[in-house]
């Protein structure tokens, strides 16, 4: 099976389309009250379930196109490559043979410079009679000799005439090759253009098989579709009547208050059905603040006292610390002042020792010593 190969936009345009159309029908199964239900509804899910092996099948279709025609691309590209090859070797084979028939080497200008018959090719001392290398000093030509008149002649003739008919061979072997290989490529281009004629009535046929299925496809789909929207025609309708039966003994239009009751508790209520609170529980409401605003007032006045109670302690603790460092200056100052004595009665021994270490040291002196006597004796 085939599908119809379609532009990549109109192909992203459906596809969006598609998408789109889905969308909104989820939205109104989804946000429609009236349709929306409790649990599965297996009507919409048999409808998906029946909606992706449709989408699935074409795919599935589509795929198998894709791959027949990339089959065919494919074959066509092996042959449109097959002709190419042949043409380059025909090509090359034809180089190949002019270069071999017309091109020799021996045809060259530069043959001369590297002809291994090149000494057996070289012309004699004399070849004619108005040789320009006959000099009178060479001695090559004599007056009145005319040695090769005639045989020069006939070998001028006759290698005339062997290069017309080596020149005819020639072309009639080159036209001949050529008519041959126009035989060959004609016989080559008409077998492709009929494999070419082949592949594209085996398109065309599967192109019209594609065609053919997609018409078919979509009446099946627009018949269903007309069914689809019958039966949810059907279904709005029976809808719209059970929701008029629903709100004209409902709930709502009678203003029960048990209405607002929600399903997650009996502490919680519906909004969009309260009809505001009751005496009983404003009451409860009022009962519960008053108890809040003790609780709050009972709070704040044990704070007060925690505050006072620090302040106090504050208080109490400074006046201890200034107490100790008076205690501590004073004891410094009693510590200073013995200090200071000890350090005083340390100067006045010092000074004593040393008055006496000095008048010792006066006394041991000789100088002294000798003056001493000198001045018993004199007395």
């Amino acid at each position: 099976m085939y599908k119809l190969d379609l532009p990549v936009d109109l192909k992203e345009a459906a596809l969006l389309e598609r998408r789109r159309n889905a969308e909104l029908q989820r939205q109104d199964r989804v946000f429609n009250s009236k349709a929306r239900t409790i649990g599965v509804d297996k009507q919409a899910l048999d409808v998906q379930v029946h909606d992706k092996n449709i989408q699935k099948e074409i795919e599935n279709k589509r795929d198998e196109a894709y791959a027949s025609q990339m089959k065919q691309h494919d074959s066509i590209v092996c042959l449109l490559d097959k002709r190419q090859q042949e043409d380059i070797k025909n090509l090359n084979r034809a180089i190949d043979e002019f270069r071999l028939g017309l091109q020799k080497k021996e045809n060259r200008r530069e043959f001369d410079l590297y002809d291994p018959q090149a000494l057996k090719k070289d012309l004699p001392a004399r070849l004619y009679d108005e040789d320009p290398r006959c000099s009178v000093s060479g001695m090559q030509k004599l007056m009145g000799e005319d040695l090769n008149h005639r045989n020069r002649k006939k070998d001028q003739q006759e290698q005339l005439r062997e290069w017309s008919l080596q020149q005819q061979q020639e072309w009639a072997n080159a036209l001949e090759d050529q008519k041959l290989s126009e035989s060959l490529y004609d016989k080559m281009r008409i077998e492709l253009d009929q494999k070419a004629m082949e592949l594209q009535k085996m398109e065309e046929s599967a192109r019209k098989a594609i065609c053919m299925h997609t018409k078919n496809f979509n009446k099946a789909q627009a018949a269903e579709n007309s069914k689809r929207k019958e039966l949810e025609k059907n279904l709005e309708i029976e809808d719209n009547f059970a929701e008029i039966n629903n709100l004209v003994k409902g709930d709502l239009l009678s203003e029960n208050p048990d209405q607002a009751s929600s399903v997650f508790g009996p502490h919680r209520v519906v909004p969009d059905r309260w009809k505001g609170m009751t005496p009983q529980q404003v009451q409860e409401i009022q009962n519960i603040q008053q108890q809040q605003i003790q609780e709050h007032l009972r709070i704040k006045e044990e704070e007060r006292q925690k505050a006072a109670e620090w302040d106090r302690q504050r208080v109490q603790a400074a006046r201890e610390m200034t107490l100790v460092e008076r205690q501590q200056k004073r004891q410094e100052r009693e510590l200073r002042k013995a200090q200071d004595h000890i350090n005083q009665q340390l100067a006045q021994a010092n000074k004593a020792q040393k008055i006496y270490l000095d008048k010792e040291v006066f006394l041991n002196n000789p100088t002294v010593q000798y003056f001493e006597q000198f001045n018993t004796s004199s007395r």
